[in-house]
């Protein structure tokens, strides 16, 4: 499958949708939507991962990069990862530094 990154921003939410296999190859095009939500001085960053297969660990590069690039008073979501994401994530432990969501719920990350 594809990979595919789009950027969505909307009341200082920056929202990018990631599906298909982010590796080495597809990482770059990441990294140039987290840097463009950046730019947009957002408070939030939610990354909706339901379709995303499989993430290698240029694909976490990005997220560390996402991390310091927005940085610390902006608080990064990850929706709906799958299993073998999820487990690339937590093995690194960099689910300490972001928050882990099932789905997504407007609502609720508004109020956390």
């Amino acid at each position: 499958m594809a990979f595919n990154a789009i950027l969505e921003t909307s009341n200082d939410v920056a929202k990018i949708t990631l599906s298909g296999e982010l590796d080495a190859s597809t990482a770059p095009v990441f990294k140039e939507k987290v840097e463009e939500a950046a730019r947009q001085n957002v408070k939030r960053l939610v990354l909706l991962v339901q379709n995303l297969e499989y993430m290698s660990s240029a694909g976490l590069r990005v997220l560390i990069f996402a991390k310091q690039k927005i940085g610390n008073k902006v608080d990064i979501y990850i929706v709906g990862a799958q299993e073998m994401v999820k487990d690339t994530i937590e093995n690194t432990g960099f689910h300490y530094s972001v928050v882990m969501l099932s789905e997504y719920n407007e609502p609720e990350i508004e109020h956390v």
